[in-house]
Parts: C-alpha cells; sequence; structure tokens
C-alpha cells in the first residue's frame, strides 16, 4: 500500500482535551503527501482534568484502573468521531497521555489501553509509541521529528509550543529534536491562579512587567545547559520549575510576562537560526500573542504560522504518520534525536 487513512489521537501536558485527527497519506516519487479531512479536539470535563491531573501520586490498583477506563473512554470518543463523519479508516494511531516520564530510570509511561480503544472501535490500533526507545536507551521523546522531516521539509526549523516547547531540524544529514522548556504546562498554571482557563492572547501577561529576579532564576536551571538528546516531563516542572515560580509573590500578571519573556530567551539560544530560516511553529502557543511577539524580538528568522488546522492537529497528524511507519516496519523513532543505541519501530499493535 502507498494511500492509508488513519486516524490520529493525541492528548497533550496541558490537559487541553483530546485531538482527533482522520489523516490521508501518499507516498510518491515526491515523498510523502498528507491531509486532514476531520478533526476535532474533545474537551476534558473536571472529572479528567483531576483525574489525569492527580494520577501520579494513585496506589497501584487505582492507576491500572484509569488506564483501562481511559482507553474505554479514548475508544468511545474516536467510536463517535468515526460514526458522526461516516469514516472508514485502516486503523488507529493513538499517543495516550503521559503520566510519567524518567527516561534517566528507563521509566516512560503513556495511558490509555490500547486494547481498550481497539475493543470500543473494532479498528485495529497502535499506541504505546514511546516504551521500545526508552529501553534502548533513548530518551523516548520528542517522536514528532520524523513527521517534520517527512511532511514539512520545507522548514529549517519546526518549532512546536505545547505543553513543552520542543524544536526539530536537519544538521549534517541528521535530525535532531529536543524539548527546550515549559510553555502551556506552566503558563495555563498560572493563569488558573489568576482565574482563567489559559491566558487568551497572551493578555494578562501583557499587562505584567519583567521580574529580573524570577527570570535569572529560570534561567539558571541546569537542564538549559545539558546537552541534547534530553528531553523533559511533568515531573522535572513539579521537581524544578514550579518551586521558583511560587516562592516569588508577584502577580500573575508579573509571573506570566517573565515566563513569556524566559521562554523566548530559552527558544532563541536553544535554535539560534540565521536571519533567512524559515521557522514553523504550531502547538497552542502559537495563539499567544504576546508570546509570538517576543519570540520575534530575539529571533530575527522568518516565523510561519500556518493555518489552524495544522496549529491544532499537527501532532494527531504526526501520530497518524508514525502508525504508518510502523505497519510498514519502517523506523519511526530516531537515535539522532533520542540518543537510543539504534532507530526503531515503535509502537504495539492491537487488532480490533
Amino acid at each position: 500500500m502507498n494511500k492509508y487513512k488513519v486516524i490520529g489521537v493525541m492528548s497533550g501536558t496541558s490537559l487541553d482535551g483530546v485531538d482527533i485527527a482522520f489523516c490521508e497519506f501518499e507516498e510518491s516519487g515526491k515523498g510523502w503527501q498528507y491531509k486532514i479531512d476531520f478533526a476535532e479536539t474533545i474537551l476534558y470535563d473536571e472529572y479528567w482534568k483531576k483525574i489525569l491531573g492527580n494520577l501520579e501520586n494513585s496506589l497501584a490498583i487505582d492507576f491500572v484502573s484509569v488506564h483501562k477506563q481511559y482507553g474505554h473512554y479514548l475508544g468511545k470518543l474516536i467510536a463517535g468521531f468515526i460514526q458522526k463523519n461516516n469514516l472508514l479508516p485502516d486503523f488507529i494511531a493513538s499517543h495516550g497521555h503521559t503520566i510519567f516520564h524518567q527516561p534517566g530510570k528507563k521509566i516512560t509511561c503513556q495511558i490509555g489501553d490500547g486494547a481498550a480503544i481497539a475493543a470500543e472501535c473494532g479498528i485495529q490500533v497502535i499506541c504505546d509509541f514511546r516504551s521500545l526507545d526508552v529501553a534502548l536507551g533513548g530518551q523516548g521523546a520528542p517522536l514528532v521529528p520524523i513527521g517534520d522531516k517527512f511532511l514539512f521539509p520545507e522548514y529549517d526549523f519546526c518549532l512546536n509550543l505545547g505543553g513543552f516547547a520542543n524544536v526539530s531540524f536537519d544538521k549534517n544529514g541528521n535530525r535532531l529534536a529536543f524539548d527546550i522548556c515549559p510553555v502551556n504546562i506552566i503558563l495555563n498554571r498560572i493563569a488558573l491562579g489568576a482565574g482563567k482557563q489559559y491566558d487568551h492572547n497572551g493578555e494578562i501577561a501583557s499587562a505584567g512587567i519583567i521580574c529580573q529576579g524570577l527570570l535569572d532564576e529560570l534561567n539558571s536551571l541546569k537542564y538549559y545547559s545539558e546537552k541534547f538528546p534530553k528531553s523533559l516531563g511533568k515531573e522535572w516542572v513539579m521537581k524544578h520549575f514550579n518551586p521558583i515560580i511560587d516562592k516569588w509573590h508577584i502577580s500573575s500578571e508579573d509571573k506570566l510576562c517573565t515566563i513569556c519573556e524566559h521562554i523566548a530567551l530559552q527558544i532563541a539560544s536553544a535554535i539560534n537560526p540565521s536571519d533567512n530560516s524559515k521557522i514553523l511553529i504550531t502547538g497552542g502557543g502559537a495563539y499567544n500573542l504576546f508570546l509570538i511577539s517576543k519570540l520575534k524580538k530575539y529571533c530575527k528568522s522568518k516565523f510561519e504560522i500556518p493555518d489552524n488546522l495544522i496549529i491544532d492537529f499537527k501532532e494527531a497528524l504526526i501520530f497518524a504518520f508514525l502508525g504508518v511507519l510502523r505497519m510498514n516496519n519502517i523506523n519511526n523513532c530516531l537515535s539522532s534525536v533520542t540518543g537510543a543505541t539504534k532507530d526503531n519501530v515503535g509502537g504495539a499493535v492491537y487488532i480490533g
């Protein structure tokens, strides 16, 4: 086969909701072509926000129960999406929701039982894309770069502003990528403290001023001086980032303003683009006008913010593509990105 119809499913650390995208892929002499035919974000209700936000503290039996329950929940959402849009996908590729990510301990865990999804939908499911890479000594992240390489080759850098900022680029014939810093996982947390679900357009941040002491502390975090491959998880934010933020008794406006400055500085330092570089920006942070203005201040490159479909569903699209590679036993996780001992084909398959 060189044509595929796949449903990609993604849930990010920001706990916004479940992204579902029905995608078509075709391989030709010009490389891989894609399109997103249908896509939807199903927002989490308070029940799932609470469950997912606190699951790392649960008992083992409760953790396993939620893993199964969440799989059935995803399966029902996907089945409804298929029925509503009258779709006939070849298979489903689900990232799940990350609860633990500590590759230094060879631990990564994305819940959302693939067997439960397959049972609900009656369709083949691919999930658990990260575990093999971590077992091979890699970070298990980022996984998006293989999709950047084949689906968005016209860009010098692909920058995603999701729960974390991550970047992907080619250097000396190798694809490189790494997590840069927290973005929405921390911006949304501060916005919640100000009574908002998120900082719309960066309006709260724009009303603040930079706290130089806080900015200096954040910029001094050890992670930023480490060499890649490297990746970030919720645990790192809770252990290293949140305590710094919480000890500064300043307004939410000033905290958000300072964090946006921090994010822009770290991104500019990490990618160090030339003035004629083309940078694709996706993820929810692409809508944060204040943050984007900060990025433009420190990076003189050409930024391209695509249409909303790509901003919102690029990760779901790429996980669908990772599924295509998995079904063809083609490497979908690059050791040049993750630091694993070899490129590998990640993903467990469940027959519906």
